[in-house]
């Protein structure tokens, strides 16, 4: 027979769960947001003091110098924070995923049995 409390307690107990994962998503994407935001401040502070300090060298050596010194730490910069971002990424697919964790593996090894009797049947044949 069907209970309606227990419905009712199941659907609260899953609208739940998705109101908490959905608030640390969203916090995910504030940490993202604000990593992207702090990241183009300082790249462009670093390009301004760079054309800055570019423009008061007096050889082209000493340019070519302050150029490919810029260029290299502009580069390495550039790497750590696509892999900073991308540790973020990771982190928030990890958070997103997590409600579905416990019902996916429950699913799986339900419908598994199936599948594994269905094969006993058909080696025996």
């Amino acid at each position: 027979m069907f209970n309606f409390d227990e419905a009712s307690r199941k659907g609260k107990d899953v609208m739940d769960g998705m109101l908490k994962s959905y608030a640390e998503v969203s916090r995910g994407f504030q940490a993202l947001a604000t990593e992207a935001a702090d990241f183009s401040r300082k790249s462009y502070e670093q390009g301004i003091a760079h054309v800055e300090a570019i423009s008061s060298v007096k050889s082209p050596e000493s340019a070519f110098e302050l150029q490919a010194a810029f260029v290299k730490s502009s580069y390495q910069t550039a790497m750590a924070e696509m892999t900073r971002i991308g540790e973020l990424y990771a982190d928030l697919a990890k958070t997103a995923y997590k409600p579905f964790e416990t019902p996916v593996a429950k699913a799986a090894t339900v419908n598994t049995a199936p599948v594994q009797a269905g094969a006993e049947i058909v080696s025996a044949a």
